[in-house]
């Protein structure tokens, strides 16, 4: 039977924020096999919402309640191989490659992190011209949708670290995904774009993944010493009833730091709020799951 704990008592939770008593953590039971992958898309057309931050933080807490997890870095960029400790100029095999060539061995771009159960396939500057090479390709947005279909087996999550825009690219995560994360600053600005994203999103629905739902909005870089993080997140709340993680991400200056050492919280702090905040969500996405 599932024990509840209590070590997450100093994670902000919308509960806790607004006066209510937070809901009881339950530690997950373990897996006697793995796969099917659920496949999420950590979305925001917004840039600095801490997308790429949750999709490692959160694959790592995953990782570390035995979970097996694949975090993909679909920005070219990079934010999220560099975020894992991986040098962009030695890559050699990236998810662009492989969306140039659906039916390669998704195991050619496979790198093992330093997080035992999580690993990476990677992305860099190249994959800035998958508009123009894939333009002419028949079905461009069911591509990222071919390449994982071989790693759906081996995996529990497959987490999607999208970029900052709503183009061919995060289609295709949107194709690919069984769900959605939104991560959201909790700042006024960070609202107005909320209403466009969630049309994009159900335009997908529409067309290409009837099966799509938001699994959350996850609100970041809370600061408690603000009253307008509060109303923000107050309002986060009304729009999005029973639509929003319980688990609320504070601000810390630990997640800047953690990217230069290129490592996940959970490891670089494992002490930290930051820490226990991912791990607290990754427990409620795991229990979320069970309940459905």
């Amino acid at each position: 039977m599932a024990k509840s704990t209590n070590v997450y008592k100093n994670v902000p939770t919308t509960s806790s924020i607004f006066g209510k008593k937070p809901g009881a953590v339950t530690e997950p039971q373990p897996l006697e096999s793995h796969g099917p992958a659920r496949v999420i898309a950590i979305v925001n057309q917004k840039g600095g919402v801490g997308k790429t931050t949750s999709t490692i933080n959160l694959g790592a807490s995953l990782a570390e309640v035995g979970r097996r997890v694949l975090v993909v870095d679909l920005d070219p960029q990079g934010a999220l191989s560099v975020g894992l400790g991986v040098p962009l100029h030695e890559l050699e095999t990236t998810i662009f490659d492989l969306m140039l060539n659906p039916e390669a061995p998704y195991s050619e771009a496979l790198i093992k992190t330093s997080v035992p159960g999580l690993d990476l396939i990677p992305s860099n500057q190249d994959l800035s011209g998958a508009d123009l090479k894939l333009a002419d390709v028949i079905g461009r947005e069911q591509i990222l949708k071919e390449v994982l279909a071989q790693a759906v087996g081996d995996y529990d999550f497959i987490l999607i670290d999208c970029q900052p825009t709503l183009g061919l690219l995060t289609v295709n995560a949107l194709t690919a995904a069984n769900s959605v994360i939104v991560p959201l600053q909790c700042e006024h600005f960070a609202l107005r774009g909320v209403a466009h994203l969630h049309q994009i999103i159900e335009k997908a629905q529409q067309r290409l993944n009837p099966q799509l739902k938001i699994e959350g909005i996850l609100a970041t870089m809370y600061d408690s010493r603000t009253l307008h993080s509060k109303e923000v997140l107050n309002r986060i709340c009304e729009a999005f009833p029973n639509g929003v993680f319980e688990t609320v991400i504070a601000r810390t200056v630990r997640f800047p730091d953690t990217t230069v050492a290129g490592e996940p919280i959970t490891t670089f702090a494992p002490s930290s709020d930051g820490a226990y905040a991912y791990r607290r969500l990754a427990r409620e996405l795991i229990e979320k799951g069970a309940l459905v």
